[in-house]
């Protein structure tokens, strides 16, 4: 691999030589750059969300994850597949066809039950839940979770933050699962046919 500067060379050799000197101070989790140190710090210690959908207002932490969003709405699928007519919207979607579909690419097996993954992350937090290793710690409680994901949806029990809405009576709520269940109730009340309106806010809030 050829590198246009010896910066690069030095990040990219950190791979390799498992070089990771930026630790989080939150979570111990440590990192080869200092903008992945970042980025973790805002996906997962931090609530900021500074970019949002012209769409449909979703507010989202990542410029990238804002772009696969609205994606939805346009129904832009910009990643095809050179051996059929397949198109995704996400270049993970894409890897996984190619691995599937056309065996282009490395699966990543899990060494204790020998199940395959498409990206070396899924494994590693598959791996986890084999070791029971559970690196985040709820800074509120005692309770530790495998991924940033799971942390943050236990957050939400310590917090008064309810970024879900009804849109019948405008009911708010702090998990999407609770104001799904919510909508259907209210929609029955209203004799509403729920079912296309329902799946349309799942696709939208996912």
């Amino acid at each position: 691999m050829v590198f246009s500067q010896s910066t690069y060379l030095d990040y990219h050799m950190r791979i390799h030589t498992g070089d990771k000197r930026y630790k989080c101070s939150l979570c111990n989790k440590r990192f080869c750059q200092a903008g992945n140190l970042q980025k973790h710090k805002r996906c997962v210690h931090s609530d900021v969300r500074p970019y949002d959908c012209p769409y449909c207002g979703q507010l989202f932490k990542l410029y990238l994850s804002l772009k696969q969003h609205v994606r939805i709405h346009t129904g832009a699928k910009p990643y095809s597949c050179r051996y059929c007519s397949g198109c995704f919207s996400r270049l993970d979607q894409l890897k996984f066809h190619l691995l599937q579909s056309h065996n282009e690419g490395t699966w990543f097996s899990c060494y204790v039950c020998q199940k395959k993954f498409s990206r070396i992350g899924n494994l590693k937090i598959h791996i986890r839940r084999h070791e029971d290793v559970k690196p985040f710690i709820c800074s509120v409680c005692p309770k530790r979770y495998c991924t940033g994901f799971e942390l943050k949806r236990h957050e939400v029990v310590h917090s008064d933050n309810r970024g879900f809405a009804c849109g019948f009576c405008a009911e708010s709520f702090k998990r999407k699962s609770s104001v799904l269940r919510h909508f259907k109730i209210c929609a029955s009340a209203l004799s509403f046919d729920f079912s296309e309106t329902l799946n349309e806010y799942d696709r939208l809030h996912s």
